[in-house]
């Protein structure tokens, strides 16, 4: 007898990660990549001592675990398990995965300790990303990674979704300096695929620095 054929969510999906992992690759992407490198583990050393104050805070504050960890979409269909300090109450991941855009924005809010409201609105949860830099799984400039569930969904409804996939997911991204979390799921990745059209040193550099620059003022403005 016949095997079924798999079901269409299964082969869109495996047949995008296919096309990702044939597209052509740039000598950029080593340049990128040696950036990463260098930039994560100064940031590493610099971060570090804030690093532990935060994980301190949060175990005094709401216990453990200190951090979470997410499966996510990377490079080439590649799921890795991204970092970041824990900002929301335990269990709060079950309780808000079926949610994706504006939905998860307000499920998300609702759920964010004190702390974790503060490390959000800072971007400080983010700290622990250094490591999934460091090792490959994502780089400092590039799209956001996604959930796996989620991937399956948007590259169903936007066919070019899938090139999100020849690149690393990033810490920070065009869609995520131009603009907010309200932004719809295909203007996002209008800023995406420019990146990975355009990708340079001078974008990655420039994407850094203002995504450092609001990073501190927003650090800044919630002590004042």
């Amino acid at each position: 007898m016949q095997a079924a054929p798999p079901p269409l969510e299964e082969t869109l999906v495996s047949g995008y990660v296919r096309l990702a992992a044939e597209a052509e690759h740039r000598r950029i992407d080593l340049e990128l990549r040696a950036l990463d490198i260098a930039l994560a583990v100064l940031f590493g050393v610099v971060a570090l001592p804030l690093g532990l104050l935060i994980a301190l805070a949060q175990i005094a504050t709401g216990g453990r675990p200190v951090l979470y960890h997410g499966e996510r979409v990377g490079r080439r269909g590649r799921f890795f398990q991204m970092l970041k300090f824990r900002t929301m109450r335990p269990g709060a991941a079950a309780r808000i995965g079926q949610y994706l855009g504006e939905e998860l924005v307000k499920a998300t809010d609702a759920e964010l300790t004190t702390l974790g409201r503060w490390l959000k609105a800072s971007q400080l949860d983010e700290i622990p990303q250094l490591w999934n830099v460091l090792r490959g799984d994502m780089s400092f400039v590039g799209p956001r990674p996604i959930r796996p569930r989620f991937f399956a969904e948007l590259a169903h409804d936007l066919p070019a979704y899938w090139q999100r996939l020849v690149v690393r997911p990033g810490l920070t991204g065009f869609a995520q300096v131009r603009r907010g979390y309200e932004t719809s799921m295909a203007e996002k990745l209008a800023h995406d695929l420019e990146w990975i059209a355009d990708r340079s040193v001078r974008l990655y550099l420039r994407t850094v620095f203002v995504t450092a620059v609001r990073v501190l003022a927003q650090t800044l403005g919630r002590r004042n």
